[in-house]
């Protein structure tokens, strides 16, 4: 099954609260961080394709000077991810199988790009999407970035702008949606009886 929701939606709560009823994680994301990270798969093409100052000081990919040439530059964000994904994809393969290969019923992957690529929506039965108001969004991330990083990151409210505006629109991801889970209030309870439910019907 896949799961994904726009930045600030709550879909790594939901993610989480699914794994506590007995599913199997497979974070794309995760994967994609660690590509990119010192020594990841990925950044001998990154520092190729995109120059040396691509790269920090510490050896991973500079996430704050690709982030500003992905939104100046289509053509920039398809080559990042020519490198990427194909690397996310393989090993995302590999850990479904191990999953499978342990008993476990059921597969999640979390995929916050899932419905902007046909790729992946060819591989799953069934799409799980958390839905909430954009304003909510740029309220979550900036709160968040806020009191985990205080300014460092830069996320200001046009940065976040930015990015869902690069994402596909709520009215997007809903119509590829098996099922939704709307979460735009803060009460994490209303959330987790709406997730249980949930694991009922994929009888997690």
């Amino acid at each position: 099954m896949g799961l994904t929701g726009g930045i600030g939606s709550g879909k790594s709560t939901v993610a989480r609260m699914l794994t506590d009823h007995g599913a199997a994680l497979i974070d794309a994301d995760a994967i994609s961080r660690a590509t990119t990270a010192p020594g990841g798969a990925a950044i001998a093409a990154i520092a190729a394709q995109f120059g040396p100052d691509a790269i920090d000081a510490y050896g991973a990919m500079n996430r704050d000077v690709m982030r500003q040439r992905v939104f100046d530059d289509p053509t920039a964000k398809k080559q990042l991810e020519a490198i990427i994904h194909p690397l996310v994809s393989h090993e995302a393969s590999r850990q479904a199988e191990a999953a499978r290969q342990a008993g476990r019923r059921c597969v999640v992957f979390d995929i916050p790009l899932l419905v902007e690529s046909a790729r992946w929506q060819q591989q799953l039965d069934k799409v799980l999407v958390v839905d909430c108001e954009e304003a909510t969004q740029i309220s979550r991330v900036m709160t968040r970035e806020s009191t985990e990083h205080g300014n460092s990151k830069g996320w200001t409210r046009d940065a976040i702008e930015k990015v869902i505006a690069q994402q596909a629109s709520r009215a997007q991801r809903r119509a590829a949606a098996d099922w939704v889970i709307y979460n735009d209030g803060a009460d994490l309870t209303d959330l987790a009886e709406q997730v249980q439910k949930m694991a009922g019907r994929i009888t997690l």
